[in-house]
Formats: structure tokens, C-alpha cells, sequence
């Protein structure tokens, strides 16, 4: 065998163990996109239904805020009826009433009644306490400091 043979031999061996590898990497390979595409339909078909449900969810949930701002709207109306009310009655019965309560407040001070001084024209005693920066003085004390 000459140094040709040789060498020829040794680099068809070469091929060879480099074919044997490019073969079991492009197995893999195919195992590896074969498990890939399997899984992807997988995802598919399990992703179908839950958009599906994600979806009526979705319009179950705008049904439900287009009912709350129904119900918003009605009770920014009931509140602005009720506030039109409220004013409507304060006007119509507050002057009035006003009036009545200064006629009854005059009628007790001329008669000598309820809040008014007594008939000798003194006023009415002091009590027996007076509050000085959140305590209480004795009615001993506070004749002390006064005098």
C-alpha cells in the first residue's frame, strides 16, 4: 500500500465517522421537531376553548357594567331629584318656621318664661364651675383668684 492508499483510506474513515455523526444529530433533530409540533397542536387545541370562554367572559362582563352605569345614572338622578326636593321644602317651610319659633322666642321673653332673666331684672347666677384649659376649678378657688 502506498502512502496514497493510505491516506485515501483514512479520509473515507473520516467521511464515514462524519457522516455516522450527522446522521444521529439530524435524528434528533427530527425527534426534536416531531415533539415540537405535537406540542404546539396541543397548545392549540387547549388555547381554542379558553379564548372562547375568555371572550364570553368578556361579554359577560360588559353586560354587567353596562347595567351598573344604568343603575349609576338612575341614582345620579334619584339624588338630584331628592336635593331639588330638600331645597323645595327648605324654601317653601323655612321662613316660616323661622318666624313662628322668633314669635314663640318673644312670647316666652314677655311673659317671663324660659330663657329670659328673671322679673327683677338680675341676671341668672353663675354656675358652680367654670373650665380653665381643660379642668375644672372648685367654686372655692376660683373666689380665691378672683379676689
Amino acid at each position: 500500500m502506498s502512502g496514497v492508499e493510505v491516506a485515501g483510506i483514512i479520509v473515507a474513515v473520516f467521511w464515514a465517522i462524519l457522516i455516522s455523526f450527522l446522521a444521529v444529530a439530524l435524528v434528533r433533530l427530527a425527534q426534536v421537531l416531531k415533539a415540537t409540533t405535537k406540542l404546539v397542536a396541543d397548545v392549540t387545541d387547549q388555547a381554542v376553548p379558553l379564548l372562547a370562554d375568555a371572550s364570553t367572559t368578556v361579554r359577560s362582563a360588559r353586560t354587567q357594567l353596562d347595567r351598573v352605569d344604568a343603575i349609576a345614572s338612575d341614582v345620579q338622578e334619584v339624588t338630584s331629584n331628592a336635593s331639588a326636593l330638600s331645597s323645595t321644602v327648605a324654601t317653601a317651610f323655612g321662613g316660616p318656621l323661622v318666624k313662628v319659633a322668633a314669635f314663640g322666642y318673644g312670647v316666652r321673653k314677655a311673659l317671663g318664661k324660659g330663657d329670659a332673666a328673671p322679673s327683677g331684672g338680675t341676671p341668672p347666677k353663675a354656675s358652680r364651675r367654670s373650665v380653665i384649659v381643660g379642668r375644672t376649678v372648685p367654686a372655692a378657688r376660683r373666689r380665691k383668684q378672683k379676689g
